[in-house]
């Protein structure tokens, strides 16, 4: 059935979650509990409060983040949703991940709603440095500014460029397809449903429930999604032979 709506649509836009990230073995944010992070509440740590008044707390948070993440590295799934715009079957990305697997899978539509914690930036200055810099434990710009990742904190608003491209792709689609989130974070959790709206077929893929699978012309559950896309990608391999 997702194969069949692939090949009906004329513009698909794909928006992924934690549930992708995690398939890489990525921790999910909400459940970081490694070691000192057991007592810990992160989002009072990944917050511009903290930024401001609890920066060595900050910074060892955001190190341990950056360490986790340079040892992980796309799955399957990114790379057949990078195949799969190459070849015009998607057309672009909204993800709420800040992994940068997507680009290092070689997607190159993808709108970062949360940002990305590839890079940092100076919050003086906004000169943008490697994520390198967190694991050489420098956290001062040149100026004299403090380095912080290049990410949406808690307290922050969403980059505008990224969630006014992903209201446009989410009004252009014929098919809206989720994969791996809950849909319990605003506004992330809007675009399927202006996708709906404006026409589109939404397709749900997660491991649990959501509340928006009554709106879902598709619910697939309790399945890998990178197993999912791969054995899509087999059937429509197949079919060209």
């Amino acid at each position: 059935m997702l194969k069949k709506c692939l090949q009906e649509s004329n513009y698909t836009v794909v928006m992924t979650g934690a549930g992708m990230s995690t398939e890489s073995g990525l921790p999910d944010f909400r459940s970081a509990n490694t070691g000192m992070w057991t007592q810990e509440d992160p989002s009072q740590i990944a917050s511009t409060e903290a930024l401001n008044k609890n920066v060595e707390k900050f910074f060892a948070f955001y190190r341990q983040r950056v360490l986790g993440l340079n040892e992980c590295e796309p799955h399957k799934g990114h790379d057949i949703l990078a195949k799969w715009e190459k070849e015009g079957l998607i057309q672009s990305i909204i993800t709420q991940n800040i992994d940068g697997f997507h680009q290092e899978a070689g997607s190159r539509e993808v709108s970062e709603l949360h940002g990305t914690m590839k890079q940092v930036h100076c919050q003086t200055c906004g000169k943008i440095y490697g994520n390198d810099t967190y694991v050489e434990e420098k956290f001062q710009c040149e100026c004299g500014g403090k380095l912080r990742p290049s990410v949406v904190l808690f307290g922050e608003m969403l980059p505008e460029d990224a969630f006014m491209k992903a209201q446009e792709e989410s009004e252009k689609a014929d098919l809206f397809i989720v994969l791996g989130s809950s849909l319990t974070v605003t506004p992330a959790n809007q675009f399927p449903m202006i996708a709906k709206q404006s026409g589109a077929k939404l397709v749900i893929v997660n491991l649990e429930p959501t509340d928006f699978d009554i709106y879902a012309d598709l619910v697939i559950q309790d399945r890998k999604i990178g197993e999912v896309l791969e054995e899509v990608n087999e059937e429509l391999e197949q079919e060209e032979r």
